[in-house]
């Protein structure tokens, strides 16, 4: 599993070939019941492949746009002659590159070359020769393949196996994922659905469709992401990103290949020097003839001309173009135009798909998904695990919600660890066990679980948060499913504790996470600081037991937020004026009892074991200051954070009415505490 780290996308960025796409032949030694490219190995049209030198003189070109990376595919681009010379060409003119291949053809020196530092990403059929042959129409297929493979672990060249599913090989799914990953620790599955043919013939699309999974498979294969969508949806409504990706269309404007046109930055060449801006483009009139032109001619006139050379017209306003599933539906009109010949129309199988991947979501929701609100925040827990097999602890019952509110964040849980390697790591503010935490140059937030055994180099648990931890996306190991399943759900985060990642969204919100009691009492917030052994506990316990007793005719009224951590906010006041108020939080100390409700924010005492018991207002805010500074709960301490914090304490030194509460275990001070909740201020 690769880690997902949040970047921002602007709109702005130049227009340029940063991707090239190169399939080097559609000959294969395979002839698979599912493919849509392949032709014969020995098809006649080799002699019209792009030769070497026009493959050069190609990426030169490019270069000097600005490509830099290269994706070789095929057919099995291993079958050229001059596979290992154009492999070599290719990756010395590029800073990064992708091949992919069956490994049929891999030789000892093939692997050695493919040491190069890239990405091989090898296809896998079936688990046993006799799938696998069938699959492919290979006898033998198989036991090259276990060759290929194996000759590229002596030589140590890494690869991802990607696993090519189809009703062929349905039956020995899970066998096939056993074997990939006895092959490699890198996986993969490939499309979840099948294209039908370039060629469109009768006889081979009749073939495709019969290893097409169902429509329910195909979304547990490739399962959407709710929470992905439900964020593009957001940020679409705020102004600060556009809903992307196949099939996106403007608003109002029916050019069906207009958006993608103008958002791409790679491109894709055939194996006979026909150049689009989509591997899918089949159709002769959306490619150009490179050797008839020149590159800069294809990627700067003729492929932004193909965005008004496609219209979607009426019958696509009538069907996909106003259809309610369109978010949840892979159509693109490239997969209109392989089913139909037609880029407007409808595809029925994906219609199905679109149907099964709304039910899988709503499904999905209801058991992978739980909320919970803590001061005004509504946190939004996501997992693959089902939450219905899972106890979360006690302590999260008073704050648990039956859905979002008009604050949220969202953590989303994976139980892998993911590989970072190659992955661009930012810049590191914080080294203290159990985490080293680097800033992204996205601005977001990388948190590395570490141990304080120097011997100990292994990761424990990595999470990314977006910049302004809104949104987190947490990896845990495995192992960690079985403890949970015995233990419950300890911490939303999984973290130690949840103040890492609390304390910095607090911070954008007028709000300070500190070490302190406090209680409602009589519908008035009352905050009580102290060290360790001061009496927070002590206090809760001498409160709750006063419930109900009468104060100036009053009924005492108690409600124990938490004895230990607590969250004072600031909210914004006007016609509804809200102001300070106190909130609970699950994170508890000696008293158990804790609370997701809030009060307006009456007063802080500052807790003083004695032998009598009084309440004595403090005048001095130096003094409160410095009281106060010391219970601030301390996440990532850089100097923004400080900034804000700082400004939030100094307000509640100069608003909120501070006291001394001398007090003995008699309590004798509840009177007095009661006393102070029912003043006016």
């Amino acid at each position: 599993m690769e880690v997902f780290i949040h970047k921002s996308r602007t709109n702005a960025f130049p227009r340029l070939p940063l991707v090239g796409n190169l399939d080097l032949t559609y000959r294969c030694n395979h002839a698979c019941l599912h493919c849509w490219v392949r032709l014969p190995e020995r098809d006649p049209k080799k002699s019209t492949e792009l030769s070497f030198e026009e493959i050069c003189s190609i990426v030169e070109q490019s270069r000097r746009l600005g490509t830099r990376e290269w994706n070789i595919s095929g057919g099995e681009p291993m079958l050229r002659d001059d596979f290992t010379g154009i492999f070599d060409y290719l990756t010395s003119k590029a800073v990064n590159y992708t091949l992919n291949s069956n490994a049929t053809c891999i030789t000892p020196e093939i692997a050695q070359l493919l040491k190069r530092k890239g990405t091989k990403i090898m296809a896998l059929y079936g688990a046993t020769p006799a799938t696998y042959d069938r699959v492919t129409g290979h006898p033998g297929g198989f036991e090259a393949a276990m060759r290929g493979f194996r000759y590229l672990q002596e030589a140590g060249a890494g690869f991802i196996v990607q696993l090519i599913p189809m009703r062929e090989n349905w039956n020995e799914w899970e066998q096939m994922q056993d074997l990939a990953r006895s092959l490699s620790p890198h996986q993969r599955v490939g499309a979840s659905w099948l294209y039908l043919s370039a060629d469109g013939t009768e006889a081979r699309n009749s073939q495709i469709e019969r290893q097409r999974l169902s429509p329910r498979q195909v979304v547990e294969l490739d399962a959407p992401q709710p929470s992905h969508d439900e964020r593009m949806a957001e940020l679409q409504i705020q102004g600060t990103t556009r809903i992307s990706g196949c099939g996106a269309v403007e608003p109002g404007d029916d050019r069906l290949f207009a958006r993608c046109i103008a958002e791409r930055r790679d491109f894709h060449i055939d194996a006979y020097g026909q150049m689009s801006w989509c591997y899918y483009i089949k159709d002769p009139a959306l490619r150009y003839d490179l050797r008839q032109g020149s590159f800069r001619d294809a990627w700067e006139v003729f492929i932004p001309s193909c965005a008004d050379r496609v219209r979607g017209g009426e019958e696509w306003r009538a069907n996909c173009g106003s259809c309610e599933k369109r978010v949840d539906c892979r159509w693109c009109a490239v997969y209109a135009y392989l089913e139909t010949g037609r880029y407007s129309a409808p595809v029925p199988y994906l219609c199905a798909v679109a149907d099964e991947a709304r039910a899988f979501k709503s499904e999905w929701q209801n058991r992978h998904r739980r909320y919970f609100r803590v001061a005004g925040i509504t946190v939004r827990i996501e997992s693959d695990l089902d939450f219905d097999e899972v106890t979360f602890k006690q302590e999260f019952a008073p704050f648990a919600v039956a859905g979002p509110g008009e604050d949220n964040v969202t953590l989303r849980h994976y139980f892998e660890l993911p590989s970072l390697r190659d992955q661009a790591l930012g810049q590191e503010v914080y080294r203290k066990p159990p985490w080293a935490i680097s800033r992204m140059r996205s601005g977001a937030w990388l948190y590395l679980g570490i141990t304080s055994g120097s011997s100990d180099t292994d990761l424990h648990r990595v999470a990314v948060f977006s910049a302004d931890h809104s949104h987190g996306t947490i990896y845990s190991p495995p192992r960690e499913l079985d403890y949970i399943r015995l233990h419950g759900w300890n911490s939303l985060s999984l973290f130690p504790t949840d103040q890492i990642w609390l304390a910095p969204l607090l911070a954008d919100r007028q709000a300070v996470l500190i070490h302190a009691g406090a209680a409602i009492v009589n519908g008035q917030g009352l905050v009580f600081v102290g060290h360790s052994s001061a009496g927070k506990s002590t206090t809760m316990e001498l409160l709750k037991g006063a419930r109900g007793q009468t104060f100036e005719a009053t009924p005492l009224r108690v409600e124990v937020l938490c004895d230990d951590r607590n969250v004072l906010r600031k909210w914004p006041t006007g016609a509804d004026a809200v102001g300070w108020q106190v909130h609970g939080t699950w994170s508890h100390g000696t008293t158990a009892d804790v609370s997701g409700a809030s009060a307006p924010l009456k007063a802080i005492l500052f807790l003083e074991q004695s032998s009598h018991n009084e309440l004595l207002e403090i005048t001095d805010r130096k003094l409160i200051w410095r009281r106060l500074l010391t219970t601030l709960i301390r996440a990532v301490a850089n100097a923004e954070w400080w900034h804000k914090e700082l400004d939030v304490l100094q307000q509640i030194v100069d608003e909120v009415p501070c006291y001394s509460m001398r007090f003995d275990k008699t309590g004798g001070i509840v009177a007095q505490l009661a006393k102070l909740a029912g003043e006016r201020p």
